[in-house]
């Protein structure tokens, strides 16, 4: 990325400074920046690129490119580059190297001398030296450009070995560096000539950690700039042997979108008691992140760590009481609600529709296996059998009918892998075999049945609540009015548990007997307390340890959940334009919105400014469409005269329990795919931050400045040898 104008013979951002905007995402507007600043030597770069890597500087837009009230700071959506000096010519080869830069303009850039050149009458020369580096600084640099390309490419730097020396000798790092000398890199050349002696593991895990804080900063820096975010944490991981949480930043950038970052793990090993308090220090003083500044945190509890995330997240409210406790909005709230029942038979079910999903993602030949079990369990059921065939197609344990759907199929499933591992006709191999085998094992368990039963019939009262969650702004603005009825509905049932438990076992007991499994108490329970098989009543047993547990727990997550400062962001989305005139005959509480009292620019014109605002919108006309989301109402061109307006809808499109699943799926999916795609042997907890931040602009020689300072006594940087 450039630091200053792309201009030629400006000096903004050296001489004198001069905010620095980039160039337009659009390519017709690209395109007529690139022909006003006269650099025909960028022409054949896409928007794309001109967007990441260029810049163009404040004084060569007129006053009225800009926004009234941001003080020259920000952009029209329109603005064009119109203020030129008139001796300004187009030359070429005076970009600074970015990470797009080709060969040839390399090769141009090490054959320009610094030379006087004619030039036209009346036109000055200016020709842009880049500094020299010495040769220390260059021989870094060129280690941090193979350690960023690992990086990026979810490369492990080295190989498993007898030893560390043959670990490095043999290593990708080394073969690469290898490469780069034998395509003329002449500094590793010379530095190779000169000291030919392996690099440490100790030395390689510096650079590392050097371009891990370097990305992280950057990252955390973007959110910064653009005001507050939310904490979002996924499911636990094990790297290294260590329990690490992933930890992401949700904001709005400054083009009023949703963005999601990877920020790094949190190691959840050591002291319970002050762990809490260690998380909490790394993510201020290490990591740099302002905590004031957090509006929201959502957790993806699991049921074996659950404790600990909660206690996380006890403490972030209570030192950050602003940190709103939230649901994510791109899980669905049944199964989010299971996922931290730390109950055996909860966590049963869980990994066993892990292992399911994973089973029938191997081929399509196991899921035309399984559809040809349904249609024979629906035999005159045709569209029953069809509407279940189009659900498993698709990542139904997910989903907000997840046990419902388990229970219609659990017969079928287990025809299904039953059949996958007798292998009668030798279609499967040995992994496939084992894993079928595996899942039979768990369909067959009278402890998963049960357990099966209770979450549909008790997530069934919440199953509505939590799709509004997940729908337009109206359906969310919905729920929250409909929580009282959810919450009234589960205490019902918590009152009169021994009916419903009695009806919920009977269910479970008729669906045993059709798959041939006996109904019992879970073995691990009996050994635990040494009692003997058919001492205690499975239906009583069920009861205490089940049905009781699930429903207290559930009714208990809720409350939590969804407490009155989470409500009352919900309903704040009764500004969203298309709520307003849906429900057009109320003007927006204002009680809601004076949750945000010391984070919008003027509180006390917040009753005027919100009448004016749903005056605006209260009034339909004929063919007229409003906005029904967060995003679509700040990318209205008047939202900038409600300024109040515009800075709540920007804490809202912060929080998590509103965030659009395309705005944080490219991260949560980079994330997904490195933990699945890397060995675990070879998992790191600094790659992954280069490999899920790839995108992030990386300046190569801020990386070098900071590693020197990091290590001073280094005067030397040992090369690896040659292999």
């Amino acid at each position: 990325m450039q630091n200053y104008c792309a201009v030629p013979n400006c000096h903004s951002g050296k001489s004198d400074s001069q905010p620095l905007f980039r160039f337009p995402h659009d390519p017709e507007r690209s395109k007529k920046w690139l022909e006003k600043c006269q650099r025909k030597d960028l022409m054949d770069k896409s928007s794309e690129q001109l967007y990441k890597y260029y810049r163009l500087c404040g004084k060569h837009f007129e006053t009225n490119a800009f926004d009234n009230d941001t003080q020259g700071k920000v952009l029209k959506d329109d603005a064009e580059p119109t203020v030129f000096d008139v001796t300004t010519q187009p030359q070429s080869g005076l970009v600074k190297r970015s990470k797009d830069t080709t060969k040839d303009d390399e090769s141009q850039s090490k054959g320009r001398k610094k030379t006087k050149k004619s030039q036209p009458e009346g036109v000055t020369e200016d020709i842009q030296m880049e500094p020299e580096e010495d040769e220390q600084k260059k021989y870094v640099k060129a280690l941090f450009e193979v350690v960023l390309f690992l990086g990026e490419q979810s490369i492990p730097p080295t190989w498993p070995a007898d030893n560390e020396e043959e670990q490095l000798m043999s290593s990708t790092f080394q073969a690469l560096l290898d490469y780069r000398m034998q395509c003329g890199d002449q500094v590793l050349k010379k530095r190779y000539a000169e000291s030919k002696q392996c690099c440490s593991s100790q030395e390689l895990t510096q650079l590392i950690e050097v371009c891990e804080k370097h990305v992280r900063c950057k990252v955390v820096e973007e959110v910064k700039q653009n005001g507050f975010f939310s904490l979002v944490t996924d499911h636990l991981v094990k790297i290294s042997g260590e329990w690490c949480l992933p930890v992401f930043l949700f904001y709005v950038d400054q083009s009023k979108c949703q963005q999601e970052r990877f920020v790094g793990f949190l190691s959840l090993e050591g002291d319970r008691d002050t762990l809490t308090e260690k998380m909490l220090s790394e993510m201020t003083d290490k990591w740099g992140l302002d905590m004031e500044r957090c509006r929201g945190q959502a957790h993806s509890c699991s049921g074996t760590h659950f404790s600990q995330i909660k206690a996380f997240a006890a403490k972030l409210v209570e030192k950050y009481p602003r940190a709103v406790l939230t649901l994510r909005s791109t899980h669905a709230l049944n199964v989010s609600l299971a996922s931290g029942i730390a109950l055996s038979g909860v966590q049963l079910v869980m990994s066993t529709f892990k292992k399911i999903e994973s089973f029938f993602f191997q081929s399509p030949l196991l899921q035309l296996e399984l559809e040809h079990a349904i249609s024979m369990f629906y035999p005159d059921k045709e569209d029953k059998a069809n509407e279940l065939k189009e659900i498993c197609r698709t990542s139904w344990t997910a989903g907000h009918e997840a046990f419902e759907v388990a229970l219609d199929i659990i017969e079928a499933l287990l025809l299904c892998v039953d059949s996958v591992h007798d292998n009668e006709d030798m279609r499967w191999n040995d992994q496939i075999i084992h894993n079928a085998l595996e899942i039979s094992k768990a369909l067959a368990d009278f402890e998963l049945i049960m357990t099966l039963v209770v979450l549909k019939n008790v997530t069934t009262l919440t199953q509505a609540f939590g799709k509004n969650l997940q729908g337009n702004a109206a359906d969310a603005y919905l729920a929250a009015s409909s929580l009282k009825a959810v919450l009234h509905s589960l205490m019902e049932v918590d009152d009169n548990i021994d009916v419903y438990h009695e009806f919920w076992y009977d269910e479970a007991v008729n669906l045993a007997a059709a798959m041939e499994v006996p109904v019992k108490v879970p073995r691990s329970f009996l050994r635990k307390h040494q009692a003997e098989s058919g001492a205690i009543q499975p239906e009583n047993y069920y009861k205490e340890h089940l049905s009781v547990p699930v429903v207290k727990y559930i009714v208990s997550e809720m409350k939590e959940l969804f407490y009155e400062d989470h409500l009352k962001t919900l309903r704040c989305l009764s500004l969203v334009p298309a709520v307003i005139e849906l429900y057009k005959s109320t003007q927006p509480d204002e009680g809601n919105i004076q949750l945000f009292n010391n984070d919008i620019p003027n509180a006390g014109t917040l009753s005027a400014e919100l009448h004016c605002w749903w005056v605006k919108w209260s009034k339909k006309g004929k063919g007229e469409t409003f906005p029904s989301s967060l995003h679509e109402t700040l990318q209205l061109a008047d939202v900038k005269f409600f300024p109040n307006m515009l800075a709540i809808l920007r804490l809202l499109s912060v929080m998590p329990s509103l965030a659009s699943k395309n705005s944080c799926d490219v991260t949560h999916r980079r994330f997904k795919m490195y933990m699945e795609n890397t060995p675990d042997k070879f998992k790191s907890k600094s790659l992954a931050v280069l490999n899920i931040n790839y995108d992030v602009e990386s300046d190569l020689d801020a990386v070098v400045d900071i590693y020197m300072k990091t290590y001073p006594d280094r005067q030397e940087v040992p090369l690896l040898s040659d292999v």
